[in-house]
């Protein structure tokens, strides 16, 4: 046996040394992002260092000689901005990296610019985050886990105790108030195993390894971002390699992962990833009382048909199972709890979407289409006893469908970008419910739900940048409307303005502001729910308000390293309080099967106020970091005494600090403190 330790050892050590000793390169095309054109004789340089070449005529680089890391791209040209590009991650072969340059609208000379990862955005000044690979790849205890990373990161409540799910609680908002996007596509949820009607879930469906870089918002959402009160996720996805195929197998902490990047023909490339997991063994093996398994994939198709209009057709699928270890060892308390509540859960969803972008010279239009479909199915049996229906108290089958057009344009009107569209949707929910309920009186619950529900809204907002780009100020505004009922049918009765600034006071400090109103429509399991084959809530629920003011100040201490405090207060109203229960909806889903799907009226008043701070060092030299501090209050208003009472999320007080550090041979270490309550 020491012998084959020692032989693998000997291999291990010689495979890393021989990994470690390759080089490869990082290669692309520089154009423009108003006429799509190549952008010739650029500098392109790695942040940081001195290599660096020149674009062709035609917008084309390489840099070689790069060992594997984590690296930046800089880039910089008479008449455009200073672009410095996300991380990405050089492992085993050569990375392709197209980058966009926006046109200066001032005369060289006039302005200064000093290079930094720190992206900043004329819609979005506060509130707004860029994670890059490193952050998702090396951020400790997440697994590369999205909803893990950003945990670190101020205002990001989890559930009491760490736990394993996703759940996220973000500025005293509820798990079901987050929305996400893959590369302009809606996407209904981002974990296996969601709660229908919230977000959250055990483990994410995104593989990590086709992440390029996530927009994470806590606040200032983009107007053409809709239907959220707490968060917006923007993931933007690695694009397939135009001369070459690669392929790459992952053995990670809980799945199987197999990636290809590659292209078809001249024009078109590709990149897919499929990954299956063995849960279900390990947590057999951990005698844990649940079972999960999951599948998934998802792929990115990108056709460039001239230099003036590109297509992308994106997927992403996952098959869900999971059964209960009814022979668990019942000496543990939590076990036999656990066992006694959860159902088994069976779950297939998948979102198919296209997204056409023309660039026109200063005028960018862009058309998305898609659909999302989600079937849930939970049976639960007394005692886990499945010798007879008697025993059988839920057995519930439940689908979402979601067919979503958005058309958006973009317009660059010298220092103003003005930047409007309209979306309609049309989703079918359907669910099939038999439940035992047992309480003072039991009781069964049956009903079946079949609701189509036509949604529309339409969007604009103005962004203005002064020329020595001092001074940047958005004003927006939303319309959204639902065809559920009389309360929802009103596009006006949803008008939702926004304003935001940002403006730099001296050297590298400045002050952000926004203001803004939103809306956010109530889940689906809420909107259809029966009694008596009546849709109840119909004539009770209408939209959430939000009515959200941030305020805060930015200091770069450095190129890598920012130090930024934020003051937010939220009001909610018209937010749906449980009749049977008299607890706010947005206090619940945080657990398995489903959450809404009860008698609610739009009744509960809210609030959410605090304070965050947050100290982030990107990385120069082998050192990364992040300390967060947040100081909160979540809360809803007691009608029966006017008195506002802590929500399930008010832990008042939020800490993590998280860095790792890179030692020799590509090795890392990393270490995270979170304290909550």
């Amino acid at each position: 046996m020491w012998r084959q330790c020692v032989l693998w050892l000997c291999l291990w050590c010689a495979t890393s040394w021989a990994w470690g000793a390759q080089t490869y390169s990082v290669k692309g095309r520089v154009f423009s992002r108003t006429t799509g054109e190549g952008v010739p004789f650029v500098s392109v340089g790695i942040w940081n260092t001195s290599r660096g070449t020149t674009t062709d005529s035609v917008g084309n680089y390489r840099i070689g000689n790069l060992p594997p890391g984590m690296y930046r791209v800089q880039v910089s040209s008479v008449g455009y901005k200073t672009y410095v590009s996300p991380e990405f991650h050089i492992t085993t072969y050569d990375y392709t990296l197209d980058i966009g340059l926006d046109e200066l609208q001032v005369a060289l000379g006039e302005v200064s610019v000093v290079a930094a990862p720190f992206r900043r955005s004329v819609e979005s000044p506060i509130a707004m985050r860029v994670i890059g690979v490193q952050e998702i790849e090396k951020s400790p205890g997440a697994n590369r886990d999205i909803s893990k990373v950003v945990n670190a990161f101020p205002g990001v409540a989890t559930v009491a105790g760490g736990g394993y799910r996703n759940d996220l609680m973000i500025r005293g908002g509820g798990p079901a108030e987050n929305k996400f996007y893959l590369d302009g596509v809606e996407i209904p949820n981002i974990n296996h195993f969601s709660t229908q009607g919230a977000s959250g879930g055990p483990v994410g469906i995104i593989d990590a390894d086709l992440i390029r870089e996530v927009d994470f918002y806590t606040g200032a959402f983009p107007v053409n971002r809709g239907n959220a009160l707490s968060s917006v996720f923007d993931f933007k996805l690695l694009d397939g390699t135009p001369d070459r195929y690669t392929f790459k197998g992952t053995v990670g902490a809980s799945e199987l992962a197999l990636g290809s990047k590659g292209h078809i023909g001249s024009r078109t490339t590709y990149v897919v990833s499929v990954r299956q997991s063995y849960l279900q063994l390990l947590f057999s093996l951990l005698d844990m009382p649940f079972l999960p398994q999951y599948t998934d994939a998802q792929f990115k198709i990108k056709t460039r048909f001239s230099q003036a209009h590109e297509l992308t057709i994106l997927g992403l699928g996952a098959i869900d199972d999971m059964k209960l270890n009814t022979g668990t060892d019942p000496a543990d308390e939590s076990k036999p709890y656990l066992l006694n509540y959860l159902p088994t859960i069976k779950q297939n969803t998948y979102t198919l979407g296209a997204v056409y972008k023309h660039y026109g010279g200063n005028h960018i239009q862009t058309v998305v289409l898609s659909r999302s479909y989600m079937d849930n199915s939970n049976v639960k049996y007394r005692d886990n006893d499945e010798s007879t229906d008697e025993n059988l108290t839920l057995r519930l089958k439940s689908s979402e469908v979601e067919n979503h057009l958005r058309l958006e344009n973009r317009s660059s009107l010298g220092l103003f970008q003005v930047t409007a569209g309209l979306n309609a949707d049309y989703a079918v929910y359907t669910n099939r419910t038999f439940q035992r309920v047992f309480a003072d009186v039991p009781r069964v619950i049956r009903y079946d739900t079949d609701l189509g529900l036509f949604k529309w809204g339409a969007f604009a907002t103005v962004g203005y940048k002064s020329a020595d780009e001092r001074l940047s100020a958005s004003l927006g505004f939303r319309l959204d409307a639902c065809d559920y009922s009389w309360l929802t049918d009103n596009p006006f009765d949803q008008f939702s303005p926004r304003l935001s600034f940002s403006y730099n006071i001296a050297g590298n400090f400045y002050v952000n502001g926004s203001l803004g109103r939103y809306y956010q429509l109530p889940a689906y399991t809420t909107l259809g729910f029966q009694e008596n084959e009546v849709l109840v809530n119909r004539s009770r629920l209408r939209y959430i308000r939000s009515d959200q003011a941030a305020l805060g100040v930015e200091y770069y201490l450095n190129r890598w390293a920012r130090l930024t405090v934020e003051g937010f207060y939220k009001s909610y109203i018209h937010s749906p309080l449980s009749l049977s229960d008299s607890i706010p909806l947005a206090c619940k889903g945080t657990d398995y099967g489903v959450s809404g799907n009860e008698a609610a009226a739009s009744t509960a008043h809210g609030r959410a106020y605090g304070v965050e701070v947050m100290l982030r060092w990107l990385g120069m030299g082998r050192f990364t970091a992040l300390a967060s501090y947040t100081w909160y209050r979540s809360q809803f208003l007691n009608p029966a005494t006017g008195r506002y009472l802590p929500s399930a999320w008010d832990y008042r007080h939020l800490f993590t600090l998280s860095g790792t550090y890179k030692l020799p041979k590509n090795w890392d270490i990393g270490m995270k403190v979170r304290l909550m309550g």
